[in-house]
């Protein structure tokens, strides 16, 4: 089991940090580098498929979930709740809803593309919506990928692995983004 990251001193319900680490499955010459991937998700049924898939897929990773848009961005930048995280666990990965409370998911995307803490964190928008506006908005507003969220469990856990190999073991970040040097 990975350490857990540490939650802000006045956490509640608001957050989970959901830890593990694979037994070495996944692509040949992937990090063994823990890397946080931040998923924004309001649904608990979502977000506990989403952590389901993350586990069965193998991939290394440690998921960390808010349940709205400003908690997102207090975690990214260290805000409010998250102003004593460790500044070393930014997220190498963004899974974002668009439907949030407080702050919408597009904004959220505005706001991280506009700051140079924020600007290169790949954002994947995984959402249920189809609708050409939210697909041509996202992108606009600097999405790296735009995945409708399958209904069945099979599928989804094998998008989950995908993104996960992809943006975890294949793409390669700027090192100050948490890219190895």
């Amino acid at each position: 089991m990975v350490p857990a990251v540490s939650s802000p001193p006045t956490s509640g319900d608001h957050h989970d940090a959901i830890h593990w680490m694979s037994k070495g499955v996944g692509i040949f010459g992937m990090s063994r580098q823990i890397r946080v991937i931040l998923l924004v998700e309001d649904s608990e049924d979502d977000a506990d498929l989403t952590s389901r898939a993350f586990r069965k897929s193998g991939v290394n990773c440690r998921l960390v979930r808010v349940r709205d848009g400003r908690q997102a961005l207090d975690y990214v930048f260290g805000l409010g709740e998250w102003a004593g995280r460790d500044p070393n666990l930014m997220p190498v990965l963004i899974l974002l809803d668009l439907k949030l409370p407080c702050v919408s998911g597009l904004d959220v995307l505005r706001q991280l593309r506009q700051n140079p803490k924020g600007q290169h964190i790949p954002v994947v928008v995984m959402s249920c919506s189809t609708e050409e506006a939210d697909i041509v908005a996202s992108y606009d507003l600097g999405a790296n990928s735009y995945i409708r969220k399958p209904v069945d469990f099979v599928e989804f856990a094998g998008a989950v692995e995908l993104i996960g190999n992809y943006w975890l073991a294949l793409n390669q970040l700027p090192a100050a983004e948490g890219g190895l040097p």
